[in-house]
């Protein structure tokens, strides 16, 4: 019996040390892959935040992005702010939240950058944003990026991430594909180039529309595509649909998409299509 009492101590001292362990390892040191489920240093993921294992780049806000895409970048529309049109519960204490964490109005940073010589215009769809669902200011920033590039006769580069249409916003968030769309026919019939680049993930309303319509469409290695979620769809059908279902390697298969790009190739690789694509500028389709 002494020894049985003795080794309960011991084991409950055991779980003690282990408790105090795990309190004194920093929160985020060690994460876990959301593809190849294996573990990851932090710093093993390096400047583009990426699994060393199977290449899935984690989610990461625009401003991060910009910190290694571009060589300059001036910001556009910073100061548009949603309407709140159909006055839904606790919107705006969410969108407060959301621009106190991402530092954007809404979920999407536009403005013109620059790659060495090559100038466009660039915009960063924000996974942190709300989840980069997309609202009115959102397809409005996007709007006006084609209609300036239009207008200045230049390129358009678009990182696409989002769950789809921002439900608080209803109908008003939908009427955003249409309206971007037609931006996009716009720059296209004036002959301009537009590249577009999708992350994980891109759901909904914004596959639906204009991150399909790039002249080339690329995307990160493992990022999620679809229109509807995994459990929307088995619902729906009443069946398991496969794991990679909505991969980006099996939407590349399917031809959806023209390339799959690592982070650490996208900046020489969007130099080398802008370059690739200049000549389209100013001219008009016969």
């Amino acid at each position: 019996m002494q020894l049985f009492d003795e080794l309960k101590t011991l084991g409950q001292k055991h779980i003690k040390t282990d408790k105090n362990a795990q309190q004194s390892v920093p929160s985020g040191v060690w994460l876990a892959c959301p593809k190849c489920k294996k573990s990851v240093y932090h710093k093993d993921l390096g400047v583009y935040i990426t699994c060393p294992n199977c290449g899935y780049g984690f989610r990461i806000s625009s401003r991060q992005r910009l910190e290694w895409l571009t060589d300059s970048f001036s910001e556009m529309d910073q100061d548009l702010q949603t309407a709140d049109p159909l006055d839904f519960p606790d919107y705006d204490k969410k969108i407060e939240k959301a621009q106190r964490v991402t530092d954007l109005n809404d979920s999407v940073l536009t403005g013109v950058a620059k790659i060495g010589e090559q100038e466009f215009c660039l915009g960063i769809m924000d996974p942190k944003f709300i989840m980069g669902s997309m609202g009115t200011v959102t397809g409005e920033k996007i709007t006006r990026l084609f209609e300036y590039a239009t207008e200045h006769q230049k390129a358009v580069v678009l990182f696409t991430a989002s769950g789809g249409a921002r439900m608080q916003e209803g109908i008003f968030s939908l009427m955003q594909m249409a309206k971007v769309s037609q931006a996009v026919y716009a720059h296209s019939q004036a002959g301009l180039f537009y590249l577009s680049i999708i992350t994980d993930p891109t759901t909904g309303g914004v596959t639906a529309s204009f991150a399909m319509q790039g002249d080339i469409i690329l995307s990160e290695p493992h990022a999620l595509i679809g229109f509807a979620g995994k459990r929307v769809i088995e619902q729906t059908m009443h069946q398991k649909i496969p794991e990679d279902l909505q991969d980006a390697e099996n939407i590349l298969n399917h031809g959806f998409i023209d390339a799959i790009v690592k982070r650490e190739d996208e900046k020489k690789t969007i130099a080398w299509l802008l370059e690739m694509n200049q000549g389209k500028a100013g001219e008009q389709p016969s």
